[in-house]
């Protein structure tokens, strides 16, 4: 590993260092910005002159002086004259052709506030769009994203579902590989701290070519958090109070010039909440009913900051990007049980569970990315290094009253405390390499992914004797996961009129180690595996595209599924890890249509996932405990259809959605008949936007999945919507929006499990018709 660090940082220094450039004789472009109302010119504008073909990076840039007289020596050539200023609306002068000193006399700049007698083109914002890959997600075009988090973002994103707990699932899969401006970061344990104000865009690509990790089973989701790329000084403010003095508030800034761009963003949010959870479960042979009710109460304080750099010079450009978080939870569980022994063997038995528990998280990421362009539109090299850290620690304060669903002080029996220090570190090297070819281009690469998470638990009991807490050995473990994965790829793609494919191929070696510290177990796994991809598109016409995808993938066990050590903190129902676990290796197919129109677009696909060794959840029944553990099962397998459609049907009303049906046939045969089962699945999402009078905007979104079978049961459906009003201002610098999600409080998480010797049902239901109130203003 030293050498990968040495070898990378020889190649950014040389690279740094190659830098010489060539200019044939420069001329000044000359000139004056005044303000369009008043005609006073206005000193220290950014001026700068961008070629067409590259309209992104300038050749010259410079500023105004106090009397609004600009001078900037630029090669000779065609270029766009480009002017910013804060509280201005940018100027763009195209066709300013160079072959001498040039005078472009006064030039004018308009306020923002200014209403100007203009035809406006107004072009459609839809808030996801379609392409070979997968999609893209656009948050600030869905109003029902303001004042929210990037789960909330996710839970109106076609295609996906968001559990109870947070987890994510593609098409189906809980298998999906989340990543943070393209690495892979340690913050995506923690995607409700992640403000939707943050977020850029969302790409979700359901079957990655070789350039991506080839982990998870669904595919892929990028978060591209916002950076600001626009000449000039730019940033907003947005703040949101909602029912029970929720509160999210935020702000973000970027200043670019020809040479840099620096950025920052802040938000705090506080979020409280109340949920309650029921579960009953019956052991058929000993006629035994065990009854538990959880009453929740949760408040989320956290703080998240971004911030940034990008260095321009020459071809090269070096940035940095940074992510700090931090957060408190405090939460209360009280569990009521009520176990209820047939046959006449064993009295009934109830007991109250409370946990008073607390929560700190702190988290940071930071990268530096460095690019090369070469001589050739697309040509070019990019290395990064990253490192992420998250420690999370949890204080657990355990009141137990046996024989009592009364938990008042005189009814306490027992007092336990429990504290958990996970810390979790991710540090990335990578290096690209991109070569345009004729009609096509060459892509390769290397890269190194080094993970280790740590969890330290200590178990503590009350001992009257010594009037003090014991820990309890029993229950008490620390686990260490430690892995590495050095991966290296080449892709090849050919892009014409009617046509373009890309094939790939990846390499993966992977090296796991788990260490037990209570029993000195520790489990080493060393593989390597090749995962080839294919990707082509052809264009039927300028409106239609058919497109054919495949990639082998794998899903390797998360550490806390490997850890043995069984959590009995719930002495009726106790989990555990498997340390003998193998990592899950999918095929997946998709064949798909591609219509798009003016007004409009529908993209139809069909896709098939084959999944050898597929992680599940056991569950078995003992002398009344249950007992569950992650196994292999034999296989899964996964097929259905996909539809998702945009579309402007008035001037005033626009709608978005996306419905999915597929069939899911589990068989864990391997472990036992009864693990065996199959079933039809859907869900929808349909966004609906109406331009009401006076410029205000109304939305409705609406969400359905359907029933969706387990191993050993079925998740029950659940559906919900929202709906929202947003009122532009001040020339659409500020909006104000009202919200209210879950309008009908019919969103909720139930489901049941059936075997030879139990069933069990649960409904877990939390607050979530929510009145929320959001302002915003961006400059």
């Amino acid at each position: 590993m030293k050498c990968t660090y040495l070898g990378l940082l020889a190649l950014l220094t040389v690279c740094l260092f190659h830098n010489i450039t060539a200019h044939a004789q420069d001329y000044p472009v000359s000139g004056t910005l005044v303000d369009s109302a008043s005609g006073d010119p206005l000193g220290f504008v950014q001026v700068a002159l961008f070629p067409p073909a590259n309209p992104d990076t300038p050749v010259a840039y410079g500023d105004t002086d106090v009397s609004g007289n600009f001078s900037v020596d630029t090669p000779p050539g065609r270029y766009i004259l480009k002017a910013f200023f804060i509280g201005y609306s940018d100027l763009e002068v195209p066709g300013v052709t160079v072959n001498g000193p040039k005078d472009m006399g006064t030039l004018s700049l308009v306020g923002e506030n200014q209403r100007l007698e203009e035809v406006v083109v107004e072009t459609s914002k839809l808030p996801v769009r379609t392409n070979m890959e997968g999609m893209i997600i656009s948050p600030e075009n869905n109003i029902a994203n303001i004042g929210g988090t990037l789960l909330d973002i996710l839970r109106n994103t076609p295609s996906i579902s968001v559990s109870e707990d947070g987890g994510i699932a593609l098409r189906g899969s809980t298998g999906v590989n989340i990543l943070i401006n393209g690495r892979n970061s340690s913050l995506t344990q923690n995607l409700d701290q992640l403000p939707a104000s943050a977020v850029e865009e969302i790409r979700v690509i359901n079957n990655p070519n070789a350039r991506f990790d080839a982990e998870a089973e669904g595919g892929v989701i990028d978060i591209i958090l916002k950076k600001g790329q626009n000449m000039g000084t730019h940033g907003g403010l947005e703040a949101t109070l909602g029912t029970r003095l929720r509160t999210n508030v935020g702000g973000r800034i970027n200043h670019r010039t020809p040479k840099w761009n620096t950025y920052a963003g802040y938000n705090y949010r506080d979020w409280k909440s109340v949920g309650t959870r029921r579960s009953t479960r019956v052991i058929f042979e000993d006629e035994e009913t065990l009854r538990q009710t959880t009453n929740t109460t949760d408040r989320n304080a956290g703080h998240n900051a971004s911030y940034g750099a990008d260095y321009y010079f020459g071809d090269n450009s070096l940035s940095y990007e940074g992510v700090l978080q931090y957060s408190e939870d405090w939460q209360t569980n009280t569990l009521f049980a009520q176990q209820n022994r047939g046959m006449g063997n064993m009295e009934d038995f109830n007991y109250v569970r409370r946990n008073n528990e607390t929560e700190t998280d702190l988290s940071h990421d930071n990268a530096l990315i460095y690019e090369r362009s070469f001589e050739g539109k697309g040509h070019l090299l990019r290395a990064y290094a990253s490192h992420s850290y998250t420690n999370q620690y949890k204080t657990q304060r355990i009141d137990i009253f046996n024989q009592t669903l009364n938990p008042a002080p005189e009814n306490l029996t027992r007092k336990e405390r429990a504290f958990t220090d996970e810390t979790r570190n991710i540090s990335v090297v990578q290096a690209d390499y991109i070569r345009p070819l004729e009609s096509g281009k060459f892509e390769t690469g290397l890269k190194t992914n080094i993970r280790r998470f740590e969890n330290d638990f200590q178990y503590f009991r009350f001992d009257e004797s010594t009037q003090d807490f014991v820990i309890d050995e029993a229950v008490s473990n620390q686990f260490d996961y430690k892995d590495q994965i050095h991966a290296a790829y080449a892709v090849y793609s050919k892009t014409t009129k009617k046509y373009e494919y890309a094939l790939g191929l990846r390499g993966e070696m992977t090296v796991v180690d788990t260490y037990l510290h209570n029993t000195d177990e520790r489990n080493r796994q060393n593989y390597t595996n090749l995962f080839p991809s294919v990707q082509a598109l052809y264009n039927l016409s300028d409106d239609h595209a058919l497109k054919f995808t495949y990639s082998r993938r794998i899903d390797r066990p998360t550490s806390w599924r490997l850890n043995p050590f069984p959590d009995i903190t719930d002495s009726l129902n106790v989990r555990r890890g498997n340390p003998d676990l193998q990592p899950e290796l999918i095929n997946s197919f998709e064949v798909g249509h591609l219509a798009n129109f003016k007004k409009a677009s529908l993209t139809t696909n069909v896709f098939y996932r084959k999944v050898n060794g597929q992680l599940d959840f056991i569950t078995v029944v003992a002398d009344g405990i249950s007992y569950s553990q992650p196994d292999n099962l034999l296989s899964a397998q996964s097929y259905g259809v996909e539809w998702i459609g945009t579309g402007e049907v008035t001037p005033w009303y626009t709608i978005n959605g996306s419905v999915t049906v597929f069939r899911i046939l589990v068989d864990g045969s391997n472990i036992s008949e009864e693990f065996t089962n199959s079933g039809y699945a859907w869900n929808s999402k349909l966004t609906q936007d109406f331009k009401l009078p006076w410029s205000i905007n109304f939305q409705l979104v609406g969400n359905y999945e359907s029933p969706e079978i387990e191993a050993q049961g079925r998740d029950k459906a659940q559906y919900y919507i929202d709906a929202s009003l947003q009122r532009p201002f001040l020339s659409d610098r500020a909006n104000l929006s009202l919200s209210v999600t879950d309008i009908f409080d019919t969103r909720r998480f139930a489901g049941n499990a059936l075997t030879n010797t139990f069933s069990q049902e649960f409904y877990a239901k939390r607050e979530t018709r929510i009145l929320l109130l959001s302002a915003r203003y961006n400059f």
